[in-house]
């Protein structure tokens, strides 16, 4: 069979815990059995290793991925089963030094290149596992990393409790009073209008929501949820430190750079420093604007954190004409899909087949994908928000593509999840630009995972990749999305058929760096945070970003918001001292991005090159070698201020 079907239920959950357990017991019997093989080499003993790997990745990817799509006490049970189990596992292999010492021998071989990044990557992750250590240090780091484990896991469900639980029920139509109808539609429930701190709900209310009262209800509700998260981030970050310094490092943030393309934590810094200091005065200037205008519109109070979304939503119809729910009707979310496969065509020459296979929602699809020469894998899209889903969006890989112990080629199978505005019986569902961009973002994820020609897994598609790099491919992609040669092939209206007039998209480009130094400066500030709270310990969480927001931020925020309780990127993703990474990427994406426009955009030689050099060799080599490789020099990093439309002062 080339594709595996996705028929994992809470019915079957158990038979799929027991398979990824007894595979963790058949890769431990397989490790004893590769230590005894005399004569160690690439083929007969790391080989072995990363197939093991990705045998166990396979069971238990579809687990992990129904916990956070289809949530319920079944998933969460068995999934915080397995977390210990695997945590053990893995920090066990880390600190074999038997495999370590095995390694480095074979590190000695005369190897091809993706086999050489396969050795290095695998010596530098067993030296951050604590291999050297005296064994009481191994046991003691051992049950660290399965405590974090844990800790993350409770942070995560914490947050997704939080926000299934609350509801602001509105029974007064005053309180939603000119708020567009398909959004009223939407909350609307028997009395009144419900609102949820679920994102389209939550995004609804505070851009059109008239209450000034409510939206502070709201967004405090939101900024405040999950309050039990601040003892977990104390105890998260204490084991984080006591992590580092036991494996030789001044702090988390070094443990955490040692894998990225960054250099240093003071690097980060001074990068992320820089950039506020460039973007601040513009972004200060926007914000006045914003005080300005809605004074000129009867405000007399100061605006606040729960007014800039409401406020400023109105600015940017004033300015450019641009209304979210003018332009909703434009992206219907399966036109959209569609569309996107069809600007991807044109660009990748990439076919996307729609398939019927098992899915655990009725609402998600499944595409096969092909470029002309090859197959290339196989794509499952879940794009709308429902009770037990996770917030945010992300991909997220199934299998990757490798060559099997047989020389047969193994395709990639990934997921896409959003949360957009779900279908109801009035009408079909509808994206907000925003959405937009959001999935053309993780397209370009996806393609990276998918389009992989490395026939090792450890470093195919995105594994491997320096984090500080990994959203590079999506966040260029996502730069595609307001252009009019792109809008053109798929916006149209859901209801005639027309399609989004020239000067909507005009409005929509010149829009698009709408208030983008207010943006940047917002992003900047998550990153310094991040940075500087694994950079010392003990640490103040609260005093550090008080201090960061004194520095970069330009709206004021309310003492009560406790941000830091609900900032999962850091205390239940993989982005601990590397939120930072978006602005790193994205001077690669802004650079890549430049190249494509100025050459005009359907370029077969430059989307050639990117191919080869950027998405087929996924994590196969440096992602500074294949970006010069792609490009035939060096980044520049102007690139990204340009992109926002940031004007600095070069004196």
């Amino acid at each position: 069979m080339r594709f595996p079907e996705f028929t994992i239920t809470e019915e079957n959950l158990d038979a799929q815990k027991e398979l990824v357990l007894r595979t963790i017991e058949e890769n431990r019997k397989l490790i004893n059995k590769l230590l005894e093989l005399p004569n160690k080499t690439y083929k007969n003993f790391v080989r072995p290793l990363q197939l093991a790997e990705e045998k166990l990745g396979f069971y238990f990817s579809p687990i992990s991925h129904l916990n956070y799509v289809k949530n319920s006490p079944k998933t969460e049970e068995i999934y915080n089963a397995l977390l210990p189990e695997l945590t053990t596992y893995h920090t066990e292999l880390g600190q074999n030094e038997a495999i370590y010492e095995a390694l480095k021998a074979i590190a000695e071989e005369d190897l091809n290149e993706e086999q050489r990044k396969v050795v290095t990557d695998m010596l530098l992750e067993f030296e951050l596992s604590g291999v050297g250590l005296p064994k009481e240090e191994k046991e003691e780091l051992k049950a660290i990393n399965v405590r974090l484990s844990d800790l993350t896991s409770q942070f995560a469900q914490n947050l997704l409790k939080a926000t299934d639980a609350f509801e602001m029920v509105l029974t007064d139509p005053k309180d939603v009073e000119g708020m567009p109808k398909s959004l009223l539609d939407a909350a609307k429930v028997e009395g009144g209008w419900r609102f949820t701190l679920k994102q389209p709900s939550y995004i609804a209310y505070m851009t059109y929501g008239p209450n000034r009262s409510k939206r502070e209800e709201l967004y405090k509700a939101y900024v405040t949820r999950a309050p039990e998260n601040e003892k977990i981030i104390d105890e998260i970050l204490e084991l984080r430190y006591k992590k580092a310094k036991m494996l030789g490092f001044e702090n988390y943030a070094e443990l955490s750079l040692a894998t990225k393309m960054a250099e240093s934590p003071e690097t980060v810094v001074e990068f992320l420093s820089e950039l506020a200091k460039k973007s601040r005065p513009q972004a200060q200037k926007e914000f006045e604007e914003l005080q300005g205008f809605a004074k000129s519109q009867g405000c007399e109070y100061e605006l606040q954190a729960f007014d800039v979304a409401f406020w400023s939503e109105k600015l940017k119809a004033s300015k450019y004409a641009v209304d979210d729910e003018a332009y909703k009707p434009y992206f219907e979310k399966e036109a959209t899909v569609e569309g996107l496969f069809t600007f991807l065509h044109k660009l990748f020459k990439l076919e996307a087949k729609r398939i019927e296979t098992p899915v655990w929602d009725e609402s998600v699809s499944c595409y096969e994908l092909r470029l002309p020469d090859r197959l290339v894998g196989r794509l499952y899209l879940d794009l709308e928000a429902r009770e037990g889903k996770r917030g945010g969006a992300w991909m997220d890989e199934w299998i990757t593509h490798h060559e099997s112990k047989s020389g047969e080629i193994v395709y990639p199978v990934a997921y896409i999840v959003a949360n957009f505005a779900p279908a109801t019986k009035e009408q079909p569902s509808l994206l907000r630009p925003d959405d937009v961009v959001t999935l053309f973002h993780e397209m370009g994820h996806a393609l990276h995972h998918l389009f992989s020609q490395v026939k090792e897994p450890a470093v195919s598609g995105i594994a491997g990749v320096e984090w500080d790099a990994v959203e590079f491919p999506s966040q260029f992609l996502e730069n595609f999305a307001y252009e009019e040669e792109v809008l053109g092939l798929f916006a149209k209206h859901y209801q005639t058929g027309e399609p989004l007039p020239k000067e909507m998209i005009a409005a929509l480009k010149r829009a698009k760096n709408f208030q983008s130094a207010m943006a940047m400066v917002r992003q900047l500030e998550f990153g310094l945070f991040d940075m500087l709270v694994h950079m010392e310990y003990p640490v103040d969480v609260q005093e550090v970003l008080d201090g960061v927001r004194a520095n970069v931020s330009v709206v004021p925020t309310p003492e009560y918001n406790k941000f830091q309780w609900g900032f999962g990127h850091i205390f239940a993703g993989g982005y601990a001292a590397g939120y930072y990474s978006y602005k790193w990427a994205e001077v690669l994406s802004a650079d890549a991005f430049f190249m494509f426009v100025d050459n005009g955009i359907y370029n077969d030689e430059i989307a050639e090159s990117y191919i080869q050099e950027v998405l087929c060799k996924g994590g196969s080599r440096p992602a500074i070698e294949s970006f010069r490789a792609f490009a035939g020099r060096q980044p520049k990093a102007e690139a990204l201020l340009k992109l926002c439309g940031i004007e600095v002062d070069n004196e």
